[in-house]
């Protein structure tokens, strides 16, 4: 294995995707991780912490849907996943230039 950060850090910021085309903050560093794993060091933890951070805030989004019939909650609820959405992407591929560990918060483990 090849140790890339390189591309962990653009993995990560492959996330943010989403603000420029609408779409693609799941897709596009799934691809980087299911076709990189097993050739760069430290890929396979980034990127299931990635997958995971995007399966979470998918549902997170969905359960805001229906809050935004009581007292508009779920409106409160999109702009903060909007700003997690940014900036945990951010600090993360600083800290996988730095060779840390990804931390996201409020994470679901689907992919362990």
């Amino acid at each position: 294995m090849r140790k890339d950060n390189q591309l962990i850090v653009i993995t990560h910021l492959s996330q943010l995707v989403l603000f420029i085309m609408g779409f693609g903050s799941l897709i596009l560093p799934l691809i980087l991780w299911a076709t990189q794993k097993e050739k760069v060091d430290k890929m396979d933890a980034h990127g299931k912490s990635i997958i995971n951070f995007q399966l979470s805030l998918i549902v997170y989004f969905l359960i805001c849907i229906p809050g935004i019939l009581f007292f508009g909650l779920g409106l409160l609820g999109f702009i903060v996943l909007g700003i997690f959405s940014f900036i945990f992407p951010i600090i993360n591929a600083i800290k996988a230039s730095n060779g840390e560990n990804p931390k996201y918060p409020l994470t679901i483990n689907f992919i362990n």
